[in-house]
């Protein structure tokens, strides 16, 4: 009888094993630890950029490799990605407000607001002014409250042109309390005046924002801002050396957080007059 060796089916009994299972995707991020099979180097993660992931072992070598190879974390084969993009949080405003991205600002309202001086406008531009732009509101600077009878003649406020002012030292009994009834009976709903207990718009910066536990009180006698700046120690020789005193306060406020409340208040309220819609009964 003649042996056959090729008569059995040599795959009998063999079978096909499946595939391997894809790697497992692992967001790249850096401080992850992985191996590279290949070359047996483990490291952390870098950084990534460019399609590269650059690894630093624990001797302190470092080495990239393509992102898209297959590595090992805890001996299981993954492949690294990069993560999601995170939707950022709203950004705010140095007011506090949702800032309204790629805005245009509006074409400027009929309506004004009206601040003292030169200073209070750049302070209400600092925090206030991305708001200001988006409603389309114009801030105006009067060179002193002595000029608001004559400014709002010339304007003259009414239906649909109102106007807001900010008064420095609005206290009862003051020139300029008196001032502010006379506008507001004069021109009734269309005039609205508010005003901070301040002497001047720069106590309405925290005072810790320059250093200090609390402004300085200064002798009637002396003025103000020439008194603060002895005070202090800076040059208060002339005008020039106001202006560069008030930038470097003016420097230090970043948002709404570094003013006094006594003051947000009151901007905000006038915001909110000059911008309300014409038809506002309990504005005209």
């Amino acid at each position: 009888m003649t042996d056959d060796r090729y008569g059995s089916d040599v795959l009998a009994g063999f079978s096909r094993r499946s595939a391997s299972p894809p790697p497992r995707q692992v967001s790249v991020s850096p401080g992850l630890v992985v191996e590279d099979p290949s070359s047996g180097f483990t490291g952390a993660v870098l950084s990534f950029a460019n399609g590269l992931v650059q690894l630093e072992d624990r001797r302190g070598a470092v080495r990239a490799f393509p992102l898209a190879t297959v590595f090992l974390i805890d001996g299981e084969r993954v492949t690294l990605v990069k993560p999601a993009p995170t939707q950022s949080a709203p950004r705010r405003t140095a007011s506090g407000s949702f800032a309204v991205e790629d805005a245009r600002a509006r074409v400027a309202l009929p309506s004004r607001i009206y601040v003292e001086g030169w200073h209070d406008a750049e302070l209400v531009e600092r925090v206030w002014g991305d708001d200001l732009r988006i409603e389309g509101v114009v801030v105006e600077y009067l060179a002193g409250v002595d000029h608001l009878e004559e400014a709002l003649l010339e304007f003259q406020p009414g239906k649909g042109r109102r106007v807001g002012v900010l008064v420095d030292h609005l206290v009862a009994g003051s020139k300029e309390s008196r001032i502010a009834e006379a506008a507001s009976r004069r021109f009734p709903g269309a005039v609205l005046v508010v005003g901070h207990p301040y002497v001047d718009i720069w106590q309405a910066v925290k005072p810790q924002r320059v250093g200090l536990e609390a402004w300085p009180e200064i002798p009637r006698s002396i003025e103000w801002k020439h008194g603060i700046c002895a005070a202090l120690g800076w040059p208060h020789d002339d005008q020039a050396d106001i202006a560069r005193a008030w930038q470097r306060i003016l420097s230090r406020v970043r948002s709404f957080a570094d003013l006094e409340p006594a003051l947000l208040g009151k901007v905000e309220e006038l915001i909110d007059f000059v911008t309300a819609p014409v038809d506002d009964p309990s504005l005209l």
